[in-house]
């Protein structure tokens, strides 16, 4: 059986869920960002009481078909921006759609209905949280981090990140050196 679970959007969201299934004697054969396969059919009151338990933690466990179409959306948005190894080569709206196995008009359409904002703004928002944590890491300069989250040139990066931020990547980035030499002067 597969449940779906809206906000479920990293490794101790996943441990979470995992420890609340096994609180009910669920047994998990996947967990995903978004999804889970168990092994046994849900009886109501788990149903109920696992909706509750996730409730209490952020999460919330979806049973309206647009609503877990959208999260189906947004955890490959999520995998492909923040966990794969690298962006696609082929368009965003062409990997969502082939991943999903749906027109992507159709995914548009109902994504933007269903949340006020494109699929394309949500995409926007991703690359732009991680180039915040690339920046934060301080691995990269500009250009690699533009390179790397399928910019066309640094400009357009730092256009981008200070429409979303209020703040350039730069001066991003200078913001954590200042609290870390703040920290050591302390």
């Amino acid at each position: 059986m597969k449940l779906y679970i809206r906000y479920m959007v990293s490794l101790r969201c996943k441990m979470k869920v995992k420890e609340e299934l096994s609180k009910l004697g669920l047994h998990y054969i996947l967990v995903n960002l978004g999804t889970v396969e168990i092994l046994e059919n849900i009886t109501d009151l788990q149903h109920q009481q696992l909706k509750e338990n996730l409730f209490n933690s952020g999460l919330e466990l979806l049973d309206d078909k647009r609503s877990i179409l959208i999260e189906k959306i947004k955890a490959v948005i999520v995998e492909m921006i923040h966990y794969a190894e690298e962006l696609p080569k082929v368009n965003y709206s062409d990997h969502i759609s082939e991943k999903l196995n749906l027109d992507y008009t159709y995914l548009s359409n109902v994504f933007s209905e269903v949340t006020g904002i494109t699929i394309r703004q949500y995409i926007i928002v991703h690359k732009i949280e991680k180039v915040k944590e690339l920046l934060l890491y301080d691995e990269l300069n500009l250009t690699e981090i533009s390179y790397r989250m399928q910019y066309s040139s640094v400009a357009h990066l730092s256009n981008q990140f200070k429409k979303i931020t209020g703040l350039t990547p730069t001066f991003y980035r200078q913001l954590k050196k200042r609290r870390e030499s703040n920290l050591e002067n302390l």
